[in-house]
């Protein structure tokens, strides 16, 4: 490993849900600095969720970003000039910004002739993965079939 490596930031819950969960997500969907916006589209979106998902706001949340975490991911590794891609198990902590940044990636990428807003297209975002569907779902989907087919190389981890 070369240099050191970089401290932990600890960011603060958000003051509606005094959630941890919900700040990353505000964080990631943050954009030039804006965080009431951000906030604004995040909380629209989760009421419409709990609404939709007959649940909770922050529980509809959690299982679905619960349903999007990867188990495994695959990583390159050089060995003897030939670049093989290892799967390794996925840290907790990986696991779930993975999953938010997943999450936040696939309602942005939603097209824009259905949806209005950037809260509809997150609120449905999370109502399909609270369902097993979706963008982010098939995004875990194919991390998992990339190291099941690269399980070959698992000998190869460090």
């Amino acid at each position: 490993m070369r240099g050191k490596k970089a401290k932990l930031r600890t960011i603060g819950a958000d003051p509606k849900f005094d959630s941890l969960l919900v700040a990353k997500i505000i964080n990631q969907v943050m954009i030039s600095g804006k965080k009431t916006v951000a906030q604004k589209h995040v909380y629209q979106a989760l009421e419409e969720a709990g609404k939709k998902t007959n649940k909770e706001p922050l529980a509809a949340l959690e299982e679905a970003i619960g349903n999007i975490k990867p188990q495994m991911e695959v990583r390159p590794r050089r060995i003897g000039g030939a670049a093989y891609q290892i799967p390794v198990p996925v840290s907790s902590r990986r696991q779930t910004s993975l999953a938010i940044r997943w999450l936040v990636d696939a309602a942005r990428t939603r097209p824009n002739k259905e949806y209005h807003t950037f809260a509809e297209k997150l609120t449905a975002e999370i109502v399909d993965a609270v369902a097993n569907e979706g963008v982010a779902i098939k995004k875990r989907e194919d991390t998992h079939k990339m190291a099941e087919a690269n399980k070959a190389f698992s000998h190869f981890r460090w």
